[in-house]
């Protein structure tokens, strides 16, 4: 990626300003998106109404190049990257294209019951297939197991190759692990 490709950056604005970072970035007409959904909250005086707020707290995903996010995080001191471990350093996340499309089109259904869950809430079974999306193991395919070491939880992917061996990877970070659905 060079610093003039438009992709799709993962954003932190944090104290639930996701609202605010994406009115200020449209002004420079930047596309963004924040997920939204339905909740019922309570007004000043008592009253409860139904409003459209954003379903992940400090979530926001911003369209343009590296340069312009750069000048735009100068400008918006709360705004930050969502990053990611890749080579020992921390590296923004960019949301492919297609991907963040799908995103887009589920979130907004605004159908009410739709759930949002961050990786960590997402509940593998042993023997679960998956394939694991970015860092060095990008691509690879196998089966999801648990591993208990002092109480310690591992994620680990087992590949196999047809009961001749199988090797367990190194611990996976639950971000970079998409089920596989038996079709």
């Amino acid at each position: 990626m060079t610093e003039n490709d438009v992709v799709w950056f993962a954003m932190s604005a944090p104290y639930c300003k996701e609202l605010e970072a994406q009115i200020f970035l449209q002004r420079d007409n930047i596309e963004s998106f924040v997920p939204l959904c339905y909740k019922i909250v309570e007004k000043k005086d008592g009253h409860k109404v139904r409003k459209l707020v954003p379903a992940i707290h400090n979530l926001v995903f911003f369209k343009t190049t590296r340069t312009i996010i750069q000048e735009a995080k100068q400008r918006i001191a709360f705004l930050q990257y969502l990053t990611k471990p890749e080579n020992g350093r921390n590296v923004p996340i960019i949301v492919p294209e297609r991907q963040m499309q799908q995103f887009i089109t589920v979130c907004k259904s605004q159908n009410e019951d739709l759930t949002y869950l961050s990786p960590t809430e997402i509940n593998l079974t042993k023997g679960t297939r998956v394939k694991i999306i970015g860092g060095p193991f990008d691509g690879v395919e196998g089966t999801f197991i648990n591993i208990k070491i002092k109480g310690y939880k591992k994620r680990r992917i087992v590949v196999s190759l047809l009961g001749i061996a199988a090797v367990a990877t190194a611990e996976i970070n639950p971000d970079y692990i998409q089920i596989i659905k038996n079709n």
